[in-house]
């Protein structure tokens, strides 16, 4: 039981930090191998925990986007709006959570600003979306030695290439709130 809330609160942690935390396909294959934890269980509680800390990360990006420039705070809420004006233009918006490949740590945070956006069913496409790439990861540790969970784990820590895609998240979260979305929104 001490190794299943250890898992599950160490998933929180990595999916409230708003960058450079480990995926949670590399946290989840580290516990699956190195204790064995029931596959189904492990899952479970690791889409709960990446949902509530993505969550709490959006929450806590947008009880502090009233320390961005208020500028920067309006050019997301245009986007947001855009999004929201519409069924075709939502359902996108939520796929992108669905599908999502790359880290949802930004994606959240621009979220977290939008006050117009409701985080609740972008949370619900999120789980079901990590539920089944969880699966697969977890499915897929029983096929590695137990000895190379370890070196999984660190080279998704220290990768290069895991780095500069985190940088250029960062970066492209910074740029999109920088793009004047209602004036471009508007000539469309």
């Amino acid at each position: 039981m001490t190794h299943y809330l250890i898992a599950l609160g160490v998933i929180l942690l990595a999916n409230v930090m708003p960058a450079f935390a480990p995926p949670t396909w590399s946290l989840l294959v580290y516990f699956s191998l190195a204790f064995h934890l029931h596959p189904i269980i492990l899952v479970v509680g690791a889409v709960l925990m990446a949902t509530c800390g993505r969550i709490l990360l959006a929450l806590l990006f947008r009880k502090f986007a009233r320390f961005v420039p208020s500028k920067y705070v309006e050019n997301l809420e245009s986007l947001g709006e855009h999004f929201a004006a519409g069924r075709k233009r939502r359902l996108s918006a939520l796929l992108l959570f669905f599908i999502s490949p790359v880290s949802s740590a930004q994606l959240f945070e621009a979220i977290g600003m939008m006050k117009n956006v409701r985080l609740l069913p972008i949370a619900l496409f999120f789980a079901a979306g990590r539920t089944v790439s969880y699966t697969f990861y977890v499915a897929g540790s029983s096929a590695l030695k137990a000895s190379s969970y370890g070196e999984i784990f660190l080279k998704e820590l220290t990768s290069p290439t895991a780095i500069v895609i985190q940088v250029a998240m960062v970066i492209a979260l910074l740029a999109i709130g920088l793009i004047p979305w209602k004036r471009i929104l508007q000539n469309k």
